[in-house]
């Protein structure tokens, strides 16, 4: 593999090698389960039907870690030896097959009554002291296996709880942690 620019000291000269040296390490949170086929079209008329088909996968810590060499976090691009480049939401969005059209969705909830909405969408809220937020952990646990007996509103609860474990995931799906010897 050809090194990304000419200086034998940037960090692709190490990968050019095969070396492990001053490679940043990762943890990827895969979805945690798929979609039962029951909620396949309601997802795809929701927009998240590309979504619902990713699969985990396995990065390349090595190529990440030399385009983390060429970031530049005041430009927000990468500097490369052609040119500069940068990654935009309609990059993302052709990725994972979203819709990005519409108002955007940001800023802090004023809902006073958190269990009580999550009771409304998903049938069930965690029971867990004061509720504050939802939990990849609780939903998987709790619709991860939709039964066959499933009537229309359990099915609409399941997607609903399943387009909020994609977007939870979405939002940390992967941490990079820097290595110590890493400088």
């Amino acid at each position: 593999m050809g090194s990304l620019i000419d200086n034998t000291n940037h960090i692709s000269s190490t990968i050019k090698e095969m070396e492990s040296y001053h490679v940043l390490r990762g943890r990827v949170n895969n979805i945690g389960f798929q979609p039962d086929e029951r909620l396949i079209p309601f997802l795809e008329l929701a927009g998240f039907g590309s979504a619902a088909l990713i699969r985990p996968f396995d990065l390349r810590y090595d190529l990440i870690s030399a385009l983390v060499e060429r970031w530049r976090p005041e430009t927000h691009t990468f500097h490369l030896p052609r040119g500069e480049c940068t990654i935009t939401l309609e990059d993302v969005a052709v990725q994972l097959g979203l819709p990005i059209d519409g108002n955007a969705v940001t800023g802090v909830s004023s809902i006073s009554r958190l269990a009580t909405l999550c009771y409304e969408l998903l049938g069930r809220s965690p029971s867990e002291g004061k509720f504050a937020s939802l939990r990849l952990s609780w939903l998987k646990a709790n619709f991860e296996y939709l039964p066959s007996t499933a009537n229309e509103r359990e099915v609409m609860q399941a997607v609903r709880a399943y387009i909020m474990h994609l977007m939870i995931n979405v939002r940390c799906s992967i941490k990079i942690n820097v290595d110590p010897m890493y400088s």
